[in-house]
């Protein structure tokens, strides 16, 4: 058996642009554009490296965030990227089938599942795999909390020699740090570090997230949320209460807020809504800094709600026979 570590950089639409609003068969939230890994043998020795470059379908325009965090260019994709069809053929052979995959987060296996249904492939091949962060945080006794791969390889004494926010640089990185984990016991305690994980938020890559949180069993979604304009509306730095603005609805059960804190400045919030057993609730909360593509999205879009007057409704007048 061998271990395939892999990370994927990948392209967003700009919200509010007709790629985000278009209904595609299969939901995904980023779309594919480099496939970074790296193979670790039995003995946990890293051996051969894989990377390729995969031109958007679906998202075509690369989203200016992506490009600066990835340094990836658009003109590049156009001239050296793959089709999907090819890039994902190349990957499977590289690959070949005894394998478990690893990765720094809980968010690229999913997402290369669902680009691969979307392009017509089943995606039964890649579901065994393993977050290396819980394994990390369990066998280093580091807590609940992700940890960045930065923080790790600093835990560890790794020092960075590829380029972060590249596919292969990251799977680089994080196939040294599995190397001096012992992944067979690991995988063996996998499901007591999940259930270790705090409030079992998933994802690592969130940008501009400052603070997240999970919270249960409120009974109806008032409830929920005075709780999240008053109570559990602390400023992520500080610990201090926050003001809170109006809610606004956003697709999925999500909601938006602004929240200031008078030592700290402004954030936006966002909430989701999730059905639990019981028929109670869970809330994912999640805080970003006014900085982040959230926050400017929230004053751009949110802004024009807060514009718009009611029409006043002409009067119907009688008239006199």
């Amino acid at each position: 058996m061998e271990y395939i570590v892999l990370d994927m950089e990948w392209n967003q639409p700009w919200p509010g642009s007709y790629a985000a609003q278009r209904q595609l068969p299969i939901h995904i939230s980023g779309e594919v554009i480099q496939i970074g890994a790296v193979r670790l043998l039995e003995d946990q020795t890293v051996a051969d490296e894989f990377q390729v470059l995969i031109r958007p379908k679906f998202f075509r325009r690369l989203n200016s965030r992506v490009s600066k965090l990835t340094g990836i260019k658009e003109s590049r994709l156009k001239a050296e990227g793959l089709s999907f069809d090819d890039a994902i053929n190349e990957f499977y052979n590289w690959c070949g089938d005894d394998c478990v995959f690893l990765t720094w987060g809980f968010d690229d296996i999913p997402l290369l599942a669902g680009n691969m249904m979307l392009n017509g492939y089943d995606p039964v091949w890649i579901q065994r795999w393993f977050n290396a962060q819980m394994i990390f945080n369990l066998q280093t006794g580091s807590g609940s909390n992700q940890k960045a791969l930065s923080t790790a390889m600093e835990m560890m004494n790794i020092p960075a020699s590829r380029p972060a926010h590249d596919a292969l640089g990251d799977a680089y990185h994080t196939a040294l740090i599995c190397s001096r984990l012992d992944l067979k016991r690991g995988m063996a305690e996998y499901r007591t570090a999940l259930k270790d994980h705090e409030d079992g938020l998933h994802g690592a890559k969130v940008p501009g997230c400052v603070s997240r949180k999970v919270f249960h069993g409120y009974e109806d979604k008032a409830a929920a949320m005075g709780d999240m304009a008053g109570k559990e509306n602390l400023c992520p730095v500080c610990g201090k209460p926050m003001s809170c603005e109006v809610w606004y609805a956003q697709p999925g059960r999500r909601y938006l807020s602004k929240v200031t804190c008078p030592e700290h400045g402004d954030y936006v919030v966002r909430i989701r809504f999730e059905h639990e057993a019981e028929a109670s609730l869970k809330v994912t909360r999640l805080v970003y800094d006014e900085t982040s593509a959230v926050a400017e999205n929230f004053e751009t879009e949110i802004a024009k709600k807060r514009r718009r007057k009611p029409r006043r409704r002409r009067r119907k007048t009688k008239v006199k026979e």
